[in-house]
């Protein structure tokens, strides 16, 4: 896939009808050779439009304007350049244990969690959230998350969890504003609910800071998994987290966290983990698959907004 190819899929699959801005300026990157060309000097990694727009918003440019948001990242592309090169999507939506919860609550409690690609942890707190199903309320206190169920009914209790801890190459501290302002940079224009949401996450997580670990997916993996206290079921989790890693790291954590005591939790695009015996998606946006041990359960919605139930 081209870069061009790659800012046009991210324009009508996964910002289409959801933030207009991303939409609108993703077209026009991929039809603009001068930025094109700056962006194939990255590595392939690296060149990810929610990378791209994140750091122009936090580096202080315009992303209300394609025409404006082109001048700004050719005039600074140095500095553009050198936080894309250091900076990576970290997306940390705390919205997504609102998907998370029914698998959650329905495995033996209590649970030790173990999140790979942590970014800050606050997915590592879905006993702490309140969430609003439909008409249904579980929880109290903030944020409250919101998310639609369909082919499932709502949880009636949230997890017990006794033990926390994530692993990430680069984890973030939630009681650090300039992490916090990365966060907050990599959440979509429009999006003032979400960022209310990181706010009121970022307060759960620093009143009582989970364990991160700055480590590789594979290779230290083992020895924290190996700290779960007795007792408590290990479940390992992740979402939107494999499409960045290689191919081949991929196969061998896929092949290490099946061989763990407990369970795996995972929420990743169709063609990250290519699990078999998926039925067709709800539409043509991008959903992530939601499985637990490798079985699929449910199109999820990346943002936790919604997630659907296989029948």
């Amino acid at each position: 896939m081209t870069t061009a190819d790659r800012y046009v899929e991210f324009a009508t699959r996964e910002a289409h009808g959801v933030s207009p801005a991303y939409e609108r300026l993703a077209h026009a990157v991929a039809r603009d050779d001068e930025l094109l060309a700056l962006l194939d000097t990255l590595p392939p990694a690296k060149r990810q439009p929610q990378l791209l727009l994140g750091v122009v918003r936090w580096l202080g440019g315009p992303v209300d304007d394609p025409a404006a948001f082109r001048a700004h990242t050719v005039a600074h592309w140095p500095a553009v350049r050198a936080a894309m090169l250091t900076r990576a999507v970290q997306t940390n939506e705390a919205g997504r244990c609102a998907a998370l919860l029914p698998v959650l609550a329905a495995l033996p409690q209590p649970l030790a969690l173990l999140e790979v690609g942590a970014s800050a942890g606050l997915c590592l707190f879905p006993d702490r959230y309140a969430y609003r199903y439909g008409d249904h309320l579980l929880g109290a206190g903030e944020p409250v998350l919101d998310c639609t169920l369909t082919g499932t009914g709502p949880p009636t209790t949230r997890p017990e969890v006794v033990w926390r801890a994530g692993l990430d190459l680069n984890p973030l501290d939630v009681t650090d504003p300039a992490d916090v302002a990365w966060l907050d940079a990599l959440i979509w224009p429009e999006h003032t609910h979400r960022r209310a949401r990181l706010r009121a996450a970022a307060a759960v997580a620093a009143a009582d800071p989970p364990e991160l670990v700055r480590g590789d997916l594979v290779d230290d993996l083992p020895a924290l998994a190996a700290r779960a206290p007795a007792g408590a079921t290990l479940v390992v989790l992740h979402t939107s987290v494999l499409y960045q890693v290689p191919p081949a790291s991929r196969a061998a954590f896929v092949a290490l966290v099946r061989a763990l005591p407990g369970h795996w939790v995972s929420a990743e695009a169709a063609d990250v983990l290519a699990l078999d015996g998926l039925p067709s998606p709800p539409d043509g946006t991008l959903y992530n698959v939601l499985a637990l041990d490798g079985t699929p359960l449910a199109w999820m919605r990346s943002h936790g907004q919604s997630a659907h139930w296989f029948g």
